[in-house]
This record gives C-alpha cells, structure tokens and sequence, in this order.
C-alpha cells in the first residue's frame, strides 16, 4: 500500500513539473529583462528647458507613446507569441539533446581515453626522464657559487 502511494506521488510530481501553476502577477521572477525593456516616455523624449511644447501636445505625446507601446507589444507578443514559443522550445530541446546525446558522452569517452594515455604518458617520464634528472642534480650538488664584490 506504502509503495503504491509513493508511486502515486511521483506521478504526480512528474505531472506537476509540465504543468505548474503559472503566476500572472509576476512575469519575471529571475528579472531577466530588468535593464533592458525599462524603456518609459522619460527615457525617450524630454524637452530641455526653454524649449517646450504646449502643454496639450506634451500629454498627448506622453499618452500616445504609453498607448501605442502597450497595444503594439499586445498585439505583436499575442501574432508572435506563440509561433516563437515553438521556435525557442524547440531551439532548447535541440541544444538539451545534442548536449545529453553528443557533447557529454564524447567528453566521458575523451577522458576516460586521456587517462590511459596519461597513465601512459607518466610511466614514460618516470623511465626515462627521473633518472636522467637525478643523475644531473648528483653532477650539481657538489657546484658552489662565490660571490665576491671587487673594488
């Protein structure tokens, strides 16, 4: 019975990674469009001082701006939207498999081979350059360096 409710709780944790809650309020959670759609009426068009427009045209302007920016992101993310979706989640699902089915196994394959040519590599330095090294530091162990400063 304890096996069978664990099997049910995993169906259903599965079932939740694909179908989560979505939140509607926050669509940005790890504020990764922070600095770069910020874009307001202020960060566009300003108007130094003494060089105003009449008051009517400058909140119309301000109006027109945040109006059509809103609508034409609605209208644009509600064509678009969905046939992007597709593209990126494909684009993502590519790069997932490519990296599970190709990239990882060929790094598994490379090291497991780097390793028997490193374990080859290193008994070939041991053989023949250890002696050669200790011999040579034998030869220089009985050199001694004088420094004498001459007037």
């Amino acid at each position: 019975m304890a096996e069978e409710q664990t099997e049910l709780e995993e169906r259903i944790i599965i079932k939740d990674q694909h179908t989560k809650e979505i939140d509607l309020v926050n669509r940005d959670p790890k504020r990764i469009n922070e600095d770069v759609v910020k874009v307001d009426f202020e960060d566009v068009i300003a108007e130094p001082v003494g060089t105003y427009s009449f008051d009517g045209v400058w909140k119309t302007s301000y109006t027109t701006f945040t109006v059509s920016k809103y609508w034409c992101y609605r209208l644009l993310s509600a064509i678009l939207g969905i046939p992007l979706a597709v593209i990126w989640g494909f684009l993502f699902a590519l790069i997932s498999f490519c990296h599970i089915w190709a990239v990882v196994p060929c790094i598994k394959s490379y090291l497991i081979e780097i390793q028997c040519v490193s374990r080859i590599y290193s008994l070939c330095i041991h053989t023949f350059c250890d002696p050669l090294f200790e011999a040579l530091s034998k030869i220089c162990t009985n050199i001694r360096v004088a420094l004498r400063k001459e007037i």
